[in-house]
């Protein structure tokens, strides 16, 4: 994962889902992927767990610029 001053994005409509969702989370990794997780749970119905942690901060990407 980047460094905590590095700014990385996730996009929803790149992961596997029924809903073909287009959610774009911005701003920093820590922020990222708590945002993220909570849309995966409360949106797509996941589990908090390590493997989903692990699979969404796998797909945070550093922002250009």
């Amino acid at each position: 994962m980047a460094s905590t001053s590095t700014r990385v994005f996730i996009d929803c409509s790149t992961m596997p889902s029924e809903k073909n969702c287009t959610l774009y989370i911005s701003g920093k990794p820590d922020e990222v992927l708590a945002a993220a997780v909570e849309h995966a749970i409360s949106a797509h119905g996941h589990s908090d767990s390590p493997e989903l942690r692990g699979e969404l901060r796998s797909a945070l990407q550093t922002e250009a610029g």
